[in-house]
């Protein structure tokens, strides 16, 4: 008579043999299913950093936009004196001048760094947050001797990183 340990290593060799038998004679289009599966995965995640820097830029745009919206109705108010319209024009000019200079900026890292930032320039001070897997005080200076090279006036530079 067989005993319930023996019935348990029988039932359980069994299972395994022919999970085994499956997996040598299973299609190779399920082998391919699973690794486009952790492709994926590794595409969710890269998604989810370029996300952080999309949401950033687009709550600093939306700031910067409700702003110029705010200076260009002043402009058109009837009772405002023309030197007060060119200072609210100027401010115009200013907001899109650092709009562009940011754009520059984060172009400037991904071309010669290879890292994907968000830059915002707020009168001397210069924000950045990078994405990247290292993060230590020699990539933050290069990010920060890259930036200062813009400007002919001493920056205040701050680099935050994000892991990758």
């Amino acid at each position: 008579m067989i005993s319930k340990q023996n019935l348990w290593f029988l039932t359980l060799f069994s299972l395994i043999l022919v999970l085994s038998v499956y997996y040598v004679t299973m299609p190779n289009d399920l082998l391919k299913d699973v690794e486009s599966d952790v492709n994926k995965e590794v595409i969710i995640d890269k998604v989810t950093e370029v996300s952080s820097l999309v949401a950033m830029r687009v709550s600093l745009e939306e700031e910067r936009q409700s702003e110029m919206d705010v200076l260009q109705e002043a402009m058109t108010k009837e009772d405002i004196s023309s030197t007060e319209k060119n200072n609210l024009y100027e401010k115009l000019k200013y907001l899109n001048e650092i709009q562009g200079q940011e754009e520059l900026l984060e172009k400037k890292l991904k071309s010669n760094l290879k890292l994907d930032c968000f830059v915002k320039i707020d009168n001397s001070n210069i924000s950045t947050v990078c994405i990247s897997s290292e993060h230590d005080n020699i990539l933050a200076n290069k990010v920060m001797r890259l930036i200062q090279e813009e400007f002919k006036v001493k920056k205040y530079i701050t680099v935050k990183f994000q892991k990758k």
